[in-house]
């Protein structure tokens, strides 16, 4: 097959497959709007979307469509913490990340939303806590982290400071959205699968894309370990255990982020 041909099975797939988001996101307005007047059950619709959400940003990353599967991400976030009784600012937060979607599945607007990392921090922050205890601040953290109970008191600890948290379990996909997004921190587990913690905290610190970006190390292993050492100095390294809150506060405020 030649460059051309390659070329245009690929804006037909991408096509097809934009076609595909605005219709499904049209359906699930519809749904949600019911769902809201009593006329539909509200978490197998959640549920639903979650995966369509999870669906469209694989998709869209291998159709490179980086906007897009940059807020198909922080949708299926959002979605994955929505409570058994639901705030009334749910509606609002899905019918912004609905539009925002159809806007670049529909091409139009390029103007406004060109930047991925401004488009996440124009997203409604997360469910999970409340806005009236907390003030949200602009700041984005990405952990890049496995899922598990570390990681939720993790990312628990930084929503009570007012951070908006997303989580990335694969260092491969984090170095990518890194690039794309520009966090204001990206907190790493030194123990990834694929693409070893470390080995990402040092080619982010070594890029000169990245490398203003504020970076940490979480990890388990002794302070003294060798893999540590290879950690430029200006890189935290938070410790599980009983001095987690300490070496995070402390990242924090030598970061300039509190």
């Amino acid at each position: 097959m030649s460059g051309k041909a390659a070329s245009e099975v690929v804006e037909q797939l991408r096509a097809e497959f934009l076609d595909e988001v605005i219709e499904t996101i049209q359906r699930f307005e519809v749904a949600f709007d019911a769902a809201g007047h009593g006329r539909g059950t509200l978490p197998p619709l959640i549920l639903e979307c979650r995966r369509a959400a999870f669906s469209f940003r694989g998709q869209a990353a291998n159709l490179s469509l980086h906007r897009l599967a940059a807020v198909a991400h922080r949708l299926e976030e959002y979605l994955s913490q929505v409570p058994a009784v639901p705030p009334p600012r749910l509606w609002d937060d899905l019918n912004a990340y609905f539009e925002l979607i159809q806007t670049l599945a529909a091409g139009r607007g390029a103007a406004e939303v060109a930047e991925p990392a401004r488009l996440v921090r124009s997203l409604p922050p997360r469910l999970g806590f409340e806005l009236a205890d907390i003030e949200i601040r602009a700041v984005e953290v990405l952990l890049v982290m496995p899922h598990g109970t570390q990681t939720r008191y993790v990312e628990r600890e930084l929503q009570q400071c007012g951070y908006r948290v997303s989580v990335m379990p694969d260092s491969l996909q984090a170095f990518a959205a890194v690039v794309q997004t520009r966090p204001d921190l990206v907190i790493i587990s030194a123990m990834m699968p694929e693409l070893d913690g470390i080995d990402l905290a040092l080619a982010l610190s070594a890029m000169t894309s990245t490398r203003n970006i504020p970076l940490a190390v979480i990890t388990s292993l002794d302070r003294d370990d060798e893999a540590l050492q290879l950690l430029p100095r200006r890189i935290p390294v938070l410790f599980k255990g009983p001095s987690f809150g300490d070496d995070l506060f402390r990242a924090l405020d030598d970061l300039f982020l509190i």
